[in-house]
């Protein structure tokens, strides 16, 4: 099986990006973004305070069961048995996977189910920590990024287009957040894998950067 490991901060294009590859390629696109989206709706639901890591440790192991299931060769993630794809793709749940994801226990929760689908599959999977902890021993390893303000006019683009109203400062903002969350947890932190290959798309269009992301992958394999 081929493990394509695609790392990067938030907005950087790394979810629509991975998918476009993988279905070209005839791969599986495995988003864990969605995961810990998931466990941060599961959260807020049930008012769990997430400051109390072992309250959120119990109620994942003894209430929470996380599915997901490919649908048409896209990925759809349940909750207890309901699809919550589209209710996970909201800035406040953004906010809230990046909280969560510095939680120790829920990565160690998530770590299985993703390397699960590594191990039946030919996948390409996105996140922050694929190619250091997830998946350390990827064919491919991939760490895209482009300049703040870029990522967040990608985002604040993609939000526009759902119908949700934002403004881009708040956008640019929220963005800064999480980077800055995602690069200093204490836990798996966001970084570049050693030898994963670094990929500025600043300056390129969705299609130049597939194109790019893809001449990658065949490079390795």
């Amino acid at each position: 099986m081929i493990a394509v490991a695609i790392d990067g901060p938030v907005g950087a294009g790394k979810s629509s990006l991975a998918r476009i590859c993988a279905e070209r390629l005839g791969y599986i696109y495995v988003d864990t973004g969605a995961l810990y989206r998931t466990v941060g709706l599961f959260c807020t639901r049930n008012n769990i305070n997430t400051d109390n890591h072992t309250a959120v440790r119990l109620a994942l192991e003894s209430k929470l069961k996380l599915e997901i299931r490919l649908i048409d060769g896209t990925q759809h993630v349940y909750m207890n048995g309901e699809d919550v794809s589209e209710e996970i793709r909201t800035p406040e749940m953004s906010m809230m996977a990046s909280k969560v994801s510095a939680i120790g226990e829920v990565r160690r929760y998530l770590v299985d189910i993703q390397r699960k689908m590594a191990e039946e599959n030919n996948v390409i999977m996105d996140g922050r920590d694929i190619g250091t902890v997830i998946l350390p021993n990827a064919q491919v390893k991939i760490f895209i990024t482009a300049k703040p303000e870029i990522r967040a006019k990608r985002r604040y683009d993609e939000l526009i287009a759902k119908g949700m109203d934002v403004k881009f400062e708040d956008v640019l903002s929220d963005l800064n957040q999480r980077d800055y969350n995602d690069s200093h947890r204490a836990e798996a932190p966001l970084k570049q894998a050693e030898d994963a290959v670094l990929l500025d798309t600043s300056g390129l269009d969705f299609e130049g950067s597939a194109e790019a992301i893809i001449k990658i992958i065949e490079g390795k394999i």
